[in-house]
């Protein structure tokens, strides 16, 4: 039975239904779930929603609760073992052990990656060992290995990409409650996804210009091509092979190479669609211009339905913000900052380094301001181009 309740009357052991009201708003990447952990029940009893729907027939009423109280656990029972969690840190602290993982990380992916191109077998031991120091490195602060991850040139394009995606999928799996082996396979399966464009000719791979239909044919034989190579290697997972084959499904039938659709495609393959494509559009490509983060985002939200799983895309707004790292924004009392983190509050309130004033068209004393906390607020996203700024710089990367 679907039964609307006030937020007061929420429990563990209830399963939400339908949370109404902003998603943007709300911490939570499903409208929909079981509610089995107190920090999620924190999270939810610290937002304001206009309604709060549960499903009696799939988790705990409001009156059985009063009937079934939560038996005391035997002072005898047995202590869980708790993971060490790594102890979070400011951006800054972090930032330099991001950029050695970052750094380890494209010397990894360009080894392997030469190795398939000059036919050897290839070795991903230490593909796994990279993915948990990335793991560690977002549980301590995510914003610096997601800030990294838009550093690239055309040129070096294809190894980044694999970075960048591999450093996507940990910090959406992250956001989607995956763990250990799961989260690890996740992370794996993006580092390795575009391994098939090692065989494609570079003449095809880095023109500049528009592909005929036969260089479209052959550039599209990538994930078939990266599939058949993970294959012969026995330390693969199914989840790297999957993500490998069909990172260019669509949830709506339309991609390829296999038309896949629905519930036909993995969680993982979804996963690896939303991470591809927001980190190709928003790079500097041989034959094009990269977007903005927030440009980019927006792009893909403005696609009609059918592209990306909702849910998943959704999930990956929520990881890396509606403005994202890296993106130059105007505010409503005249200032441009450089979104340096996410707010844990609210998506439209991040945390903005100010260093510029439009009225007085000068360079002012830097300011972090965390949005959320105060009366300013975004008006618009700029272009660094435009006002001749190095993001970059301006981000202390």
């Amino acid at each position: 039975m679907i039964k609307k309740v006030q937020a007061n009357e929420v429990r563990l052991g209830m399963y939400i239904h339908e949370l109404r009201g902003n998603w943007l708003e709300h911490p939570f990447w499903r409208k929909s779930f079981k509610l089995e952990q107190q920090k999620d029940l924190d999270k939810l009893l610290g937002c304001s929603f206009d309604e709060i729907w549960i499903d009696t027939a799939k988790g705990l009423d409001v009156k059985s609760l009063e009937r079934n109280p939560e038996p005391t656990k035997s002072i005898a029972e047995p202590a869980k073992p708790v993971k060490k969690l790594q102890a979070p840190v400011s951006i800054e602290e972090e930032m330099h052990e991001a950029k050695k993982i970052h750094s380890k990380a494209k010397e990894a992916v360009t080894s392997m990656f030469t190795d398939v191109r000059m036919g050897k077998a290839l070795e991903i031991e230490e593909a796994t060992v990279l993915v948990d120091e990335i793991n560690q490195s977002m549980e301590r602060n995510p914003n610096a290995l997601l800030s990294l991850a838009r550093l690239k040139t055309a040129n070096e394009y294809t190894y980044l990409h694999s970075v960048a995606v591999c450093m996507l999928m940990v910090a959406l799996g992250r956001q989607m409650g995956l763990q250990g082996e799961q989260l690890r396979q996740a992370g794996v399966a993006g580092l390795l996804h575009d391994v098939g464009k090692m065989v494609i000719p570079s003449e095809v791979l880095d023109k500049p210009g528009k592909l005929t239909d036969e260089e479209f044919a052959i550039m599209k034989s990538h994930p078939r091509r990266g599939w058949e190579i993970l294959k012969s290697c026995y330390q693969v997972k199914e989840s790297a092979l999957d993500v490998c084959l069909h990172h260019h499904e669509r949830v709506d039938g339309k991609g390829y190479p296999d038309k896949l659709s629905g519930d036909a495609l993995t969680l993982f393959a979804r996963m690896g669609a939303v991470c591809d494509v927001y980190d190709a559009i928003s790079s500097e490509r041989c034959y094009k211009k990269a977007w903005s983060p927030a440009e980019s985002i927006h792009k893909m939200a403005s696609w009609k339905d059918g592209h990306f799983d909702e849910t998943v895309f959704h999930a990956f707004v929520k990881t890396i913000g509606i403005y994202p790292n890296g993106t130059l924004v105007k505010l409503k009392s005249g200032r441009l900052g450089v979104i340096i983190e996410q707010s844990k509050k609210n998506l439209t309130t991040p945390i903005i380094k100010i260093f510029f004033s439009t009225r007085a068209n000068a360079h002012i004393p830097i300011e972090i301001m965390d949005l959320s906390k105060g009366s300013d607020s975004v008006v618009n996203v700029e272009d660094p181009l435009k006002w001749q700024f190095d993001i970059n710089k301006l981000q202390g990367i």
